[in-house]
């Protein structure tokens, strides 16, 4: 069974509130858990205690017992000094044009500098 530590989310819509969750992995986000460990509510400034709150014994225990964080969790937990801060290889790249419009871009500055090159009359 592959152990994750990860957030469910709860609360309103629009306001979310979230639950940090001992859990299998092929379980559904705000599926059945294993155990609470800790709660994260995004809407409380970031130097205020109880934004983040964990039980500390309990994740050292789930770590112990092979547990893996999710990036967001690993992120939490790092700035507690519980465990590593994760590795950002890549940044995604979700905003980039995709390859016709960058092609058609391509085309359009070389046609530019094309004009820009031709003296002008």
């Amino acid at each position: 069974m592959a152990l994750k530590i990860r957030l469910a989310r709860g609360g309103a819509k629009k306001h979310p509130y979230y639950r940090m969750v001992v859990t299998d992995s092929r379980n559904a986000r705000d599926g059945s858990f294993i155990e609470k460990v800790g709660t994260y509510n995004p809407f409380l400034d970031h130097d205020d205690a109880s934004r983040v709150t964990v039980k500390e014994d309990r994740v050292k225990y789930w770590f112990s017992v092979g547990a893996k964080p999710s990036d967001r969790v690993a992120i939490l937990l790092s700035k507690m000094g519980l465990c590593e801060k994760p590795a950002i290889t890549e940044t995604p790249k979700k905003s980039a044009p995709k390859k016709k419009a960058q092609e058609r871009l391509q085309a359009q500055q070389e046609a530019a500098a094309a004009a820009a090159e031709t003296p002008a009359e």
